[in-house]
């Protein structure tokens, strides 16, 4: 799942972008309001991790646009303004979670989890398809009750089918999801990643739709 995160903070960027991305999120970062607002329009974002004191735009009002827009991503805050008054604020700014610092990484990652699982209506925080249970918070996938090992890449494209069960998926919108601005992306490495997964899950798991992308197959028991 990729994340636009908004954080002026040397440190507490550089340890959000490393901390997120070690939990099997796709990060993007940016230091300041103006670029950062214009980011969530550009890639499609599972979710926003916003600051809210910013350089040249305040993380408030940045939010109170993107709603005006109809931008409906999932938005945590992030913040060191915890008086009652400011988090009333951003809730009703448009805010989906609100959380103040200092903060302990684990709740970050369970708070965004718990964000974009709302936004695909997955109710359940296991996902299941036939045979194929995918733990997101665990990061672990099991066949017929059996762990796979799987890559990271790997999984964040497990992850994306599972989140997606009935939809076909394009190949740029698989790789905006999997790859960061900064990425360098090789023109056959979401086959080799497509070819692994069947290999591990079942030729048949993932489908594809010729001139179109991809699908997962039928459950299977």
């Amino acid at each position: 799942m990729r994340i636009l995160l908004i954080e002026d903070d040397p440190l507490i960027g550089n340890g959000l972008e490393v901390g997120l991305t070690k939990s099997g999120f796709t990060v993007d970062w940016f230091k300041e309001g103006d670029t950062g607002m214009a980011a969530l329009s550009s890639a499609p974002y599972d979710a926003v991790v916003l600051d809210l004191t910013l350089p040249k735009r305040d993380g408030l009002e940045i939010l109170r646009q993107w709603r005006t827009k109809g931008l409906d991503t999932p938005v945590l805050i992030l913040t060191a303004r915890g008086a009652l008054e400011e988090r009333i604020s951003g809730l009703q700014g448009g805010a989906d979670d609100y959380l103040c610092k200092p903060f302990a990484l684990a709740e970050v990652v369970a708070r965004l989890q718990a964000l974009i699982r709302r936004s695909y209506k997955q109710p359940n925080p296991i996902i299941e398809h036939g045979a194929i249970s995918l733990d997101p918070h665990q990061r672990k996938v099991r066949l017929k009750g059996n762990e796979v090992a799987l890559t990271m890449r790997e999984y964040k494209l497990l992850e994306l089918f599972m989140y997606n069960k009935e939809r076909v998926l394009s190949r740029t919108f698989i790789e905006e999801k999997l790859y960061t601005w900064d990425d360098e992306v090789s023109s056959n490495a979401l086959e080799v990643h497509i070819y692994n997964l069947r290999q591990k899950l079942g030729k048949s798991f993932i489908r594809t739709v010729h001139g179109v992308g991809y699908v997962l197959g039928k459950e299977e028991g």
